[in-house]
This record gives structure tokens, sequence and C-alpha cells, in this order.
């Protein structure tokens, strides 16, 4: 049920659109987001205030805005609305297991800094439930996005448990979701682009880990993102059904870390029909020359005749074509051409959405 405060909350938010700029006294003003650099561990991605920018609901831990608490923020936001909802979220280490609803669409998250607004939890698949069972890879997720056009801008994603299961920081279960300047923070199975059949976008982000630590059955696009392997293991491992056109594409990404030389492998499918593509990347020295690994089942027939991995014009020494896995792929310049953001995603542009915030 929602509470009396979460009722009138919703009815500030409609308020709100209504009287634009003129304001009531809870009404948030920052301004919009500089945009230039790379999002990483030393990128803090700060906001200058304005008057000129408009803000439906405040988050503060200090209670200067309109909540403290950013599930408190999400049960707000009016259920099934076609308008935008957008929510700034003050710097604070925010630690809470989130739900954004299905029903709550076109939802979007401002952080005042990367690096200092950092919404975060501590579970992991070994962890006992309520139920007296394991939560599982599934549900050790920190932040689960079920509300489809959820965007975050200048926000850390983190799961925060020790280094003994996986441990989600994001699973996200939703079409057209977007983010820019976010960090993702993790061990193993950091990332969970869980959604079949949806469309998820990644820009000057973040994203760390060592096993598996990017993974699932969604189709995204990774552009100018650093991607950190903090020791060895496997970077994607993407799940895709057969009849998807496009998994996981990397773009003019830098491919770093801390692994040890040669003990990092660039992905593996973790089902038959999985789909991972480097262009125009950066690869540091701890990426094995083979590049891919089987992961052999045999319940699963082999995947090297049914998953596509693939490279185009990647640089640096962990890029060596000649030594990759024979059943794995070298673009052509007319090949790698097909991977735009518009041929990936199905026709969403999710940079002109972006632009907008």
């Amino acid at each position: 049920m929602v509470d009396t405060n979460a009722r009138e909350s919703r009815r500030t938010v409609v308020r709100r659109r209504m009287i634009g700029l003129v304001g009531t006294g809870l009404l948030g003003t920052v301004a919009g987001y500089s945009g230039d650099g790379k999002a990483s561990s030393g990128t803090s991605g700060a906001m200058d205030c304005s008057a000129s920018d408009e803000y439906d609901i405040v988050v503060a831990q200090d209670g200067s805005g309109d909540y403290e608490t950013v599930q408190a923020a999400i049960d707000a936001v009016p259920s099934d609305t076609s308008e935008e909802t957008r929510v700034y979220i003050k710097e604070g280490r925010y630690k809470e297991k989130l739900e954004l609803p299905a029903d709550r669409t076109d939802v979007t998250f401002i952080g005042e800094s990367v690096e200092k607004t950092v919404l975060t939890y501590d579970d992991h698949a070994d962890k006992i439930g309520d139920d007296g069972e394991e939560i599982g890879t599934s549900g050790s997720s920190s932040f689960f996005v079920y509300g489809p056009d959820f965007t975050a801008k200048n926000i850390t994603f983190e799961n925060a448990a020790p280094d003994v299961a996986q441990a989600v920081a994001i699973r996200i279960k939703a079409d057209r979701v977007a983010f820019e300047n976010c960090r993702f923070l993790g061990n193993q199975d950091t990332l969970y682009n869980y959604g079949r059949r949806t469309r998820q976008y990644f820009e000057d982000c973040y994203i760390e880990g060592d096993v598996d630590f990017i993974f699932g059955r969604a189709t995204v696009f990774f552009e100018d993102c650093e991607i950190r392997c903090k020791g060895e293991g496997f970077i994607a491992a993407p799940a895709q059904p057969e009849d998807v056109a496009h998994g996981f594409v990397f773009r003019d990404c830098d491919v770093v870390g801390d692994a040890p030389s040669e003990s990092v492998y660039l992905g593996r499918p973790w089902e038959p029909y999985g789909q991972t593509v480097y262009i125009d990347c950066d690869l540091g020295d701890h990426i094995r020359p083979q590049g891919w690994e089987p992961w052999d089942e045999p319940e699963h027939g082999d995947k090297t005749k049914t998953a596509f991995f693939a490279e185009y014009d990647n640089s640096g020494p962990g890029y060596t074509p000649n030594q990759r896995a024979d059943w794995s792929h070298q673009l052509s310049e007319t090949e790698a051409e097909q991977y735009t953001i518009e041929a990936v995603l199905d026709g969403w542009d999710p940079q002109s959405r972006l632009e907008k915030r």
C-alpha cells in the first residue's frame, strides 16, 4: 500500500509540472551536466547550481530535499504516466535495496556527483533469505530496474558485498534504458543486462569486476566506457536468444585492469547464441591471446558453432588477432560499419534522449 506521505508527494510532482518555473518552496533546482570527460574512479561529474532546470523530486540524506531515501522517491513517482519524472539525488551513500517497478516509466535519476552519489547494498548469491534458501544471483541485486525508459547520469551503482559469490550491482529488465557518466562497482556479476529483447545503452561509464561482470540476455551498446578487470576471469557472458540480431557491442572502450598479464578473457557464451563484439577498443596486456573461452557445457551443445564473438580494429597489447580462438571472427571494415547505434538498438536513439537531460 502507498502511505499518505507518498500519495501526497505524487500530488506534488503533478503540481510542479503544472506550475512550471513558478515553483513552490519544495522545488529542487540544479544545473545540467557538463558532460566532458570519461567516467572513471577519478571523475567527479559534479553539477553547478542554477535556477534554470527543474527537478520533480529531490533526495537528500540531510533532510534538505523531499525525501531522505531513494526508494521513497521511486514510490512517489506517479504510475502509468507518459511524462518524465526527474529525480535529483544529492551526495551520499544510500544503502538501500532498490526496485523501480514496471509501472514507473520514464524516470530519470541525476546525481550530484558520480563519485559521491552512491546507491549501494551488500547482498550476495549465497546469502540466506527469509525463506531459508539462498537468494541466488538475481536476488543479490542492489537495484532492480523494471520500468522502461529509465535514464541515469552521474551516479554510482554498487554491490559492496565481500568477494565470496555472485553479487549484482544492478539488474535491468526494461527496454530503452540509458546511462551516462555512471559507475558500476562490484566483483563477480556486477552488471546484469537481464531482459530478453530489451535495449540498453552506456556512454562514458566505468564498469568493474572479475568473473562474468557484464552478463545477460539484453542487446547493449557500450560507448567510450572504461572496463576495468579487477582480477583474472571473464569480461562478458552474453546469453541472447537465437532470433536476436545483436548482443553486447563495445565501441571505443578502454579495457584496463589490475589483473595479471594474459589472465582475462574478453568473453564466453553463457547461453549458446550469445554475442559480443569489440570495435576500436584499447585492450590491456591482461587480455589472453586467445581472447575467448567456449564455456563447455555438454547439455548446450557445441557453443563455438552457435555463439558469435568478434573484433574489429582494436589496439593495445591485448589485441592479438592472429592468436584468437579459431571459432571467433575478425570483422571486415564493411561488416564493422554495420554496428551503428541505430542498427544495434533497432532504431532507438538513446543519445538524443541523453542530450535532453
